[in-house]
């Protein structure tokens, strides 16, 4: 069923491009060629929005924390599912307390015969987790059927978190050399203060909402570093052509027309987007859930909205095009 709705999908969208292409169906214009939104005006609301946001969310990370999955809390996670119809949730909580584990989490998700087992960190390395892992399978017998078991010990979790952060804070470091021969200094800081406000807020949504962090969370970080950066990258080099083009153009009458020309182009490419984040947050499962929830928050929300609304008004702030006198016309929009 899965590969016919593939195969039929392909050939509806290679019939659509031929059409298309040979002029049978018109171009679709998603934004009006004569568009022109005044995007600049909202600078005085969107900087302290997104500055007591910050401060929210670096508050809720030291405060609140951070909800840390079995990567980098160690302990043992078992996914399963019950032969007998819908779990018994209550049943199962009883019976595996009476282990003594400590802390035991079940969650249920999916279906109502899915169950997700946390079972804390047990003294005694390695062993103790095995050990525990025998304990449930002897506990619930053949009732349930084990889909996924997972052990890491204190020491691998360790090792995790730190290589973690240490990649994501080398992404970081890479991104912001690329931006600096990539463009002039006033570009390459307009983009990594963007980058650096779409992984703050990121981080305290995580703290907000306690979605697992573990190493599919690192994975979403670095996709959204990636993806915003390409985004700012995109208007940022419309902004540079306009500024060779016109030379007495207002900045903020520039700074707008950039946006208008690219604003179809980052709708098309953030709606389809947001479609494939959706079907992996409806339809993905457990395992990938964090990873699907942070990448629909940070790339959807906040990425779009630190594209047009930070990075771009941030040139004004940051002195470029100072000088400039009020004598060229905005440029007209073409399709």
């Amino acid at each position: 069923m899965t590969h016919t709705i593939i195969i039929a999908l392909a050939i509806f969208i290679v019939v659509l491009t031929v059409l298309s292409v040979t002029g049978v169906i018109p171009a679709l214009r998603v934004v009006p060629d004569n568009t022109n939104f005044h995007f600049m005006d909202f600078r005085r609301y969107s900087f302290p929005a997104s500055a007591l946001l910050s401060i929210l969310a670096i508050t809720l990370f030291f405060t609140h924390g951070l909800n840390f999955g079995i990567d980098f809390k160690g302990g043992t996670l078992l996914e399963i599912q019950s032969k007998s119809g819908p779990a018994d949730i209550g049943a199962l909580r009883t019976t595996l307390g009476g282990l003594g584990f400590g802390d035991v989490q079940l969650q249920q998700f999916g279906s109502p015969d899915n169950v997700l087992i946390r079972i804390a960190e047990q003294p005694g390395g390695d062993a103790a987790q095995q050990e525990a892992v025998q304990k449930v399978r002897a506990a619930l017998g053949d009732t349930v059927e084990y889909r996924r078991v997972e052990v890491v010990g204190p020491r691998v979790s360790g090792e995790l978190l730190a290589y973690g952060t240490l990649g994501l804070m080398l992404a970081i470091g890479a991104i912001l050399i690329y931006l600096w021969f990539r463009f002039e200094w006033q570009f390459a800081l307009g983009a990594m203060v963007a980058n650096v406000h779409d992984l703050v807020l990121t981080i305290g949504f995580m703290s907000v909402t306690q979605v697992d962090f573990d190493l599919t969370s690192i994975a979403a970080l670095l996709t959204i570093l990636g993806y915003s950066l390409n985004d700012t990258v995109v208007i940022y080099d419309r902004i540079r052509e306009l500024l060779r083009r016109y030379k007495k153009m207002p900045m903020e009458d520039l700074l707008n027309s950039s946006i208008n020309s690219t604003l179809s182009r980052s709708i098309i490419t953030h709606v389809t987007v947001t479609l494939a984040l959706l079907a992996l947050l409806l339809f993905g499962g457990k395992a990938i859930h964090s990873f699907a929830a942070t990448m629909m928050f940070g790339v959807v929300l906040v990425g779009t909205y630190t594209s047009i609304f930070i990075a771009a008004p941030m040139l004004i702030y940051l002195g470029v095009g100072t000088n400039r006198q009020s004598d060229d016309k905005p440029p007209k929009q073409k399709p």
